[in-house]
């Protein structure tokens, strides 16, 4: 039986509030605010080159108690549990305890069902963890939650025309209407996923920012392929000349600044 089972069944009977409404608020800010967490994964996301023959993660403890942790992956379908997941990968160990202040490495391998050989696939690596059951004394008046995070996997082939951070440069960019009325669409001619932390279309001294992204997926462009960014404050086709600047995210993690044209 897998965590989430588990957690089904005990954490639900043994959870208590003060209050019905600052658990509700409670619960609200926990799952927004995966920061909370007393387990962190190193990076904000796995590059997995395909000649590798496994990956590490590490994950550690900020916690003042143990800690039971269990990874698995998904391929986008976040509803999916450990047990149905169909993925191309094995994490081990995919259930384990961590100790106070400590730290466990899990092994990502590639199991080499068969991948796109001219582009990045991406997966994400599931984290749960559930705390340990407190006394009964204490469980009246503590509440009790499970903390799930999710972050990229990138399968990255072998033998690409060329490097991911030469891959910003070669974006295309240009204007649209829409129904919101003029918003900004971005082809991504390469092999690999582009992560945006901010952009923003310049047009003179207007400066027209990304509408907020409702999920970490409307962050990306897929490769070889395209999607429209809604731009807040944009209803009708800018007079002067404009352009793109924008900040991707790196295999690390680290944000960069770029510009770009937009195509007349």
């Amino acid at each position: 039986m897998n965590i989430c089972a588990l957690l089904r069944m005990g954490v639900a009977s043994r959870t208590r509030s003060i209050a019905g409404i600052l658990k509700a608020a409670v619960l609200m800010l926990a799952f927004i605010n995966v920061a909370h967490a007393g387990v962190v994964i190193s990076g904000t996301r796995v590059i997995y080159p395909a000649n590798q023959k496994d990956v590490s993660i590490w994950f550690q403890s900020k916690n003042k108690s143990p800690a039971l942790v269990q990874v698995w992956l998904d391929d986008g379908d976040e509803n999916v549990t450990p047990e149905n997941a169909r993925v191309p990968f094995v994490a081990t160990p995919p259930i384990f305890r961590l100790e106070p202040e400590k730290q466990q490495v899990v092994r990502l391998v590639y199991t080499g069902e068969p991948l796109p050989g001219d582009k990045e696939s991406l997966f994400w690596l599931n984290m749960l963890e559930v705390p340990p059951k407190v006394r009964e004394a204490e469980a009246a008046n503590q509440l009790q939650l499970a903390f799930r995070s999710r972050l990229k996997v990138f399968f990255r082939p072998d033998n690409l025309p060329y490097t991911a951070n030469q891959a910003p440069e070669k974006l295309r960019w240009e204007l649209v209407h829409t129904k919101q009325g003029v918003s900004l669409k971005v082809h991504n001619p390469t092999p690999y996923y582009m992560s945006f932390d901010s952009v923003s279309l310049v047009a003179g001294v207007k400066r027209y920012e990304r509408s907020v992204a409702q999920t970490s997926s409307d962050n990306m462009v897929s490769p070889q392929a395209s999607t429209v960014i809604p731009l807040q404050g944009l209803t009708a086709m800018p007079e002067t000349r404009a352009h793109i600047e924008f900040e991707t995210i790196d295999d690390i993690g680290v944000k960069v600044s770029h510009v770009g044209k937009v195509a007349p």
